[in-house]
């Protein structure tokens, strides 16, 4: 039914397309055009004048006064008395639509195009050119070329609403544009099996989501399947405002989420220049912001940088604001309905184009949604407000709260249908997984902004540290990040070293990089320490867990039991420099034992310290009790002799057992 099989309205059962009407006692056929100005055919002599514009119609008063009301206040409600010109260059269509009206007043036929029809129509409703007047009138005839032909035909609709754009408000106000809108809509969100390919567009080459979960199985082999995304190339020649009322009305009827985000992502890369990657990635591109900028196709950025005084450049700027904000506010909710990717290139324009801080915030938490997808390149958004920092640190920053908010809420609430089973396999599969990928993406990103000088160690560290420690089973990327800011900073103090170094688990570093940190001059030497006794443990954790296999003892288990893990998610990237690696490992292990034989001695010469003082403090503990105990000796001997001399020899035995008994109770 919406099939279009011409270009033009020409030869479809509606008059041919072409308007008539009785003709008012002029004889004509044409109008003729000399230079800017328009003249009736016929031998009366003209007796009015309208001016347009720059373009003059030289016309006769009766043909116009009987189908125009506007025509008729104008003249009879004129204080001249004969009024023989009129201004109306506020005619909705312009010189073009009157000239269609003025043939229709004169009885001339009229093509009716969907080039055309949308102007004319307008054109009569300012002429008010009603059914009070005459009989089909121009509004009544335009009105119904509009209901029966147009809005059938998918071609016809979208030319009628892309010609809309320079009638406005009153091809708004005459609900032409919401009329094609949903015609565009229904026909959009039709089955497209039977479509015959008439649209103004080309296909796309690249693939989309299919219309359907299941194919039809019944579809013709002989004629190829239609793509579900046919319509995207035709809607993208829209004003970016009937581009939205477009797909508001797709979305209210039903149409699936990944075409509607698909189409949207079709038509910011066609109106936005600025938003697609000239070649290929600029992923690793830290020479300037100029350098960065220098990746991206159009004129945008030249008109940013540029002179703002230009109205052409202010009024670009402007339009293509205009069209971030509203592609913003119409991407569908779902998570997936549109790339990360596409997502962050939109946010680098929006930064870049100042938009409505609203909308920013949303386009963020979007993005937080889906931050595992995103790339290296994409995040590398310089700082186009800011000129502290190259690229936009806390920006990122924000993205990853996001990130780590959206995580949190869908661990808490996976899904009501989920039992708890379901629910840990899903924080342990999911969650996990996309922290992992987040953590190295973050890494990766530290390691290419470390390298700015004017990079603070405070958000460097807040970057990295913003991730738990679940997130990282190997902090080689940290490391190598790390190194980077060394590298790039080399006037830290031995305090902000340590401080930057306590962003990373040296138990979590692979046999590459601690042999890389063995001899990195640039680390605090408390933190190689750190690094090689790590390494040892787990070197001597792996020798026990062989020998103890080699037993046949199966239960033991290492210290370290993620060590083949970790080994396996390690790249092999710290290969240089083994030989000399190795020996300021032996030089390193060599001074320890040094040490720690030097601290022997010193506990052995402490110890005979200890035994000398001793010996010269104990004789003088030792007199006062040794004079004590003589006193005591010489008083036991005169009782025993007086005793002795009173008792007589048959006391003997009492006095000896009298001196035990006193014995033992001084002992």
């Amino acid at each position: 039914m919406w099939d279009s099989e011409s270009e033009s309205v020409a030869g479809r059962d509606y008059d041919n397309g072409v308007l008539s009407s009785t003709k008012h006692g002029l004889q004509t056929d044409r109008f003729e055009l000399r230079g800017k100005s328009w003249f009736v055919a016929t031998d009366v002599p003209s007796d009015f004048l309208v001016q347009i514009a720059d373009v003059s119609f030289h016309l006769h008063k009766y043909p116009l006064l009987s189908r125009s009301g506007k025509m008729n206040r104008i003249i009879y409600d004129s204080r001249e008395t004969d009024l023989s010109k009129v201004s109306m260059d506020g005619i909705p269509g312009g010189p073009e639509a009157f000239e269609l009206a003025a043939k229709f007043c004169y009885g001339i036929a009229v093509d009716l195009t969907a080039t055309n029809i949308s102007g004319l129509r307008c054109a009569a409703e300012y002429l008010e050119m009603t059914e009070d007047l005459e009989e089909g009138n121009l509004i009544f005839k335009t009105e119904a070329f509009l209901s029966y032909v147009v809005l059938s035909s998918w071609r016809d609709s979208i030319l009628v609403l892309k010609s809309c754009e320079k009638l406005s408000p009153w091809a708004e106000n005459l609900q032409i544009v919401r009329r094609c809108s949903e015609s565009i809509a229904w026909k959009a969100c039709a089955n497209p099996k039977g479509i015959r390919w008439q649209y103004t567009g080309k296909p796309m080459k690249v693939s989309s989501p299919g219309w359907n979960e299941s194919k039809d199985s019944n579809s013709s082999p002989s004629r190829s399947p239609v793509p579900p995304d046919w319509w995207y190339e035709d809607v993208s020649i829209l004003r970016i405002d009937h581009f939205v009322r477009v797909i508001t009305a797709i979305k209210v009827k039903g149409m699936r989420y990944e075409l509607v985000g698909a189409a949207i992502t079709h038509y910011a890369t066609k109106s936005l220049p600025g938003l697609i990657k000239e070649g290929g990635s600029d992923e690793g591109s830290t020479a300037s912001i100029g350098a960065v900028s220098g990746h991206w196709k159009g004129g945008l950025h030249m008109i940013v940088a540029g002179n703002r005084d230009d109205p052409s450049s202010a009024t670009q700027i402007r339009d293509q604001r205009m069209i971030i904000e509203s592609l913003i506010s119409i991407i569908p909710p779902q998570k997936d309905s549109v790339s990360c990717s596409f997502l962050l290139r939109l946010l680098r324009m929006a930064n870049m184009l100042k938009v409505a801080p609203a909308l920013v915030t949303e386009l963020e938490k979007r993005v937080g949604m889906q931050f595992e997808q995103a790339c290296l390149a994409d995040l590398l958004i310089p700082s186009y407000n800011k000129i502290e920092t190259m690229y936009d640190v806390d920006l990122v920053q924000r993205l990853l709260e996001h990130f780590l908010i959206q995580e949190q809420m869908e661990t808490e609430s996976p899904g009501r249908s989920h039992s708890m089973s379901e629910k840990h396999t899903y924080e342990r599969s999911g969650n996990s997984n996309a922290k992992m990928r987040v953590a190295r993406l973050v890494d990766s990103y530290l390691t290419e902004v470390s390298r700015d000088k004017n990079l603070s160690l405070t958000k460097f560290q807040v970057l990295a540290e913003a991730l738990p420690e679940s997130a990282r089973s190997c902090d080689d990327g940290l490391y190598r990040a790390i190194d980077s800011y060394l590298k790039a900073h080399p006037t830290l103090s031995e305090h902000e070293r340590k401080r930057l170094c306590r962003v990373m688990d040296c138990q979590k570093l692979s046999m590459d990089a601690c042999m890389h940190a063995a001899q990195n001059e640039r680390l605090p030497l408390r933190v190689v320490v750190q690094v090689l006794f790590s390494e040892q443990v787990k070197i001597s954790n792996a020798i026990a867990s062989t020998s103890v296999q080699e037993t046949g003892d199966l239960h033991y288990q290492p210290l370290v039991q993620n060590r083949k893990t970790l080994l396996e998610g390690t790249p092999q990237s710290f290969q240089e420099g083994w030989a000399t690696a190795k020996k300021d490992i032996n030089t390193l292990k060599f001074e320890l034992e040094t040490v720690k034989t030097k601290y022997l001695e010193l506990q052995h010469d402490m110890e005979s310290l200890q035994r000398q003082f001793d010996k010269v403090t104990k004789p003088k503990q030792q007199s006062a009790w040794s004079s004590g105990w003589k006193k005591l000796s010489k008083m036991t001997k005169t009782s025993t002799m007086e005793n002795n001399e009173v008792g007589g020899q048959s006391n003997a035995p009492q006095a000896r057992k009298t001196q035990r008994r006193w014995r033992n109770s001084i002992s």
